[in-house]
C-alpha cells in the first residue's frame, strides 16, 4: 500500500514546480508556453508511478529506472514534452541511425525555466545561480543533443551563474531563432 503522504507530496512536488516554471516563462516572454508546461505529469501514466516512487528529493523517475532498469513515465513525458531535448531526436537520412535534432529556441528557452525550477524546487535551501549549470555539466559527456542546443542552453546556465536572473531573463527575452 503506498502511503497518502506519496500522494500529497507527489502532486506538491510537481504544482510547485509548474507554478514556478510558469512564473520563469513569464520572465521569458513565453507566458502561455509556460501555463502549459508539464501538464502531462498530471495524466495518469506519469502521476501513479510519481506518486509510487515519490521520494521528495529526487525524480521519482530516478526510483522507477532503479525497479526496473527504465522509467516508463519518463518515456512518456519526453515524448509529450519539447522542453526536453530526448523529445528531439530523429533517424538521420544518411547515417540511418537516430540523432539529436537542434531544439527551437523557443523551447529551449522553456527548457531553461524548466531546469531552473526544478533546481530550486529539489535543492531547497542550497540552491544557488549556478546549481543547474552545475547539474547540466555532471552529464554533459554523456547526452546525446545536438551541438547548437547543448551550446545555447549551457551558455544561459552560465549567464545565469555568473550575472543572475534579472540579466539572464532580460537576455532570453531578446533571443530570437538561431
Amino acid at each position: 500500500m503506498i502511503p497518502i503522504s506519496n500522494f500529497i507530496g507527489h502532486f506538491t512536488t510537481i504544482t510547485r514546480h509548474r507554478h514556478r516554471v510558469i512564473s520563469h516563462c513569464l520572465k521569458a516572454g513565453i507566458f502561455w508556453q509556460g501555463l502549459l508546461h508539464d501538464l502531462s505529469k498530471y495524466s495518469p501514466e506519469e502521476f501513479f508511478l510519481g506518486v509510487k516512487y515519490y521520494q521528495g528529493t529526487r525524480s521519482p523517475n530516478e526510483g522507477e529506472r532503479e525497479a526496473y532498469g527504465y522509467s516508463k513515465a519518463w518515456m512518456h513525458h519526453k515524448g509529450r514534452n519539447k522542453h526536453h531535448f530526448e523529445y528531439w531526436t530523429d533517424y538521420d537520412p544518411q547515417t540511418k541511425l537516430m540523432s539529436p535534432v537542434k531544439m527551437p529556441v523557443r523551447y529551449v528557452k522553456e527548457m531553461f525555466c524548466d531546469r531552473v525550477a526544478a533546481s530550486k524546487i529539489y535543492a531547497g535551501e542550497k540552491y544557488h545561480d549556478g546549481y543547474a549549470l552545475d547539474y547540466f555539466l555532471k552529464a554533459k559527456a554523456r547526452r546525446k543533443i545536438h551541438p547548437d542546443t547543448s551550446e545555447l542552453i549551457e551558455r544561459l546556465l552560465r549567464m545565469l551563474a555568473e550575472k543572475g536572473e534579472k540579466e539572464t531573463f532580460k537576455y532570453i527575452r531578446s533571443l530570437k531563432k538561431y
